[in-house]
C-alpha cells in the first residue's frame, strides 16, 4: 500500500470508539501509538512516529457499534455519495465539511457494507501506511460478492484480479490507473464481521495476538499461514471493534 493516494486507494482509517483514553491505551499498548488531545468535535489522532496513522472519534450515529471504518480517495464527495445513491447504496453521513482540510461522506454499499470517501484538501490523507503498526490492506467480506464488486467497479472504477493463492477465492483491488494492490474482496467469513476489515502490518503475529489477549482484546480468527502472503489474524479490541494483523512473508 502506498501513500500516494490515488482516487479509489484508500486514503484514511478511522476508529468510532465508546471510549477514547481507554481506546488509546489499547492501540498504543499493542502498536505503538500514541493519541492527540481530543478536538472540540471529540476527534483525536493515532500517531507513530509522529506521524498520522489513524483517526478516532466517539460513536455518533444511532445505533452505532464500536468499528473502523475505510475511507477511500475522491476527487469529489458530494459526487460520490451522489453515484452511491443511485446505485441503491446509502448516504449515512452526507458530505460534510472539515475547515482547512477536505470533505467526507459516510456511505454504505447495496450488500450493506460501511464505507467512507474523503477529498483532501489540507489533509491528504494518512502521513503514514505499509510499514509496522500501519494500515497495508483492506479486505472486504461480502454475501454477495458479483453483486459488491459491480458497485464499486462502478463507483471508483477499481481494477481487479484474481489471487495467485492456491484455492482461495478471492479477488484483488487495484485503484484505476493500475496502481499497487490495496485489498481485496471475498465471501462471508462465520467469526469475522462482514464489511470492510483494516489489516495492520506487523513484524510477529504470534507475539501481537499474545499482546492483544492480555489487554483484554480477543482472538476471532488465530494466527494462520497464507501461503505467498505471510501471517494472518483477525482479532477484536476490547470494545469489539474487529480489526486484523499481516506479518508479511520475508522477501526472497
Amino acid at each position: 500500500m502506498s501513500s500516494d493516494f490515488r482516487p479509489g486507494s484508500p486514503n484514511w482509517i478511522g476508529l468510532g470508539s465508546p471510549d477514547l483514553a481507554e481506546s488509546g491505551l489499547f492501540y498504543g499498548s499493542v502498536f505503538g501509538w500514541t493519541l492527540d488531545r481530543p478536538g472540540p468535535n471529540g476527534y483525536a489522532f493515532f500517531r507513530s512516529g509522529g506521524r498520522t496513522v489513524a483517526g478516532t472519534g466517539p460513536l455518533t450515529e444511532v445505533e452505532a457499534l464500536p468499528a473502523w471504518t475505510v475511507y477511500f480517495a475522491a476527487a469529489d464527495a458530494a459526487g460520490a455519495a451522489a453515484a452511491v445513491g443511485r446505485s441503491g447504496g446509502t448516504v449515512r453521513v452526507p458530505p460534510t465539511e472539515v475547515p482547512g482540510q477536505g470533505r467526507f461522506a459516510q456511505l454504505t454499499d447495496p450488500v450493506g457494507g460501511r464505507f467512507a470517501v474523503w477529498q483532501g484538501g489540507g489533509t491528504a490523507g494518512l502521513e503514514a501506511v505499509g510499514g509496522p503498526g500501519e494500515l497495508c490492506w483492506a479486505e472486504l467480506r461480502t454475501s454477495d460478492v458479483p453483486r459488491t464488486l459491480r458497485f464499486y467497479r462502478g463507483l471508483f472504477d477499481w481494477r481487479t484480479g484474481e489471487s495467485d493463492v492456491p484455492g482461495a477465492e478471492y479477488t484483488v483491488l487495484r485503484p484505476a490507473d493500475g496502481g499497487e494492490e490495496f485489498g481485496g474482496v471475498a465471501g462471508v467469513h462465520p467469526r469475522v464481521d462482514a464489511g470492510w476489515l483494516v489489516h495492520f502490518a506487523v513484524a510477529d503475529a504470534l507475539l501481537t495476538t499474545d499482546e492483544v489477549r492480555r489487554l483484554g482484546g480477543s482472538v476471532v480468527v488465530p494466527p494462520e499461514r497464507v501461503p505467498g502472503v505471510g501471517r494472518t489474524a483477525v482479532l477484536a479490541d476490547p470494545f469489539g471493534a474487529q480489526f486484523a494483523l499481516l506479518e508479511p512473508e520475508p522477501r526472497r
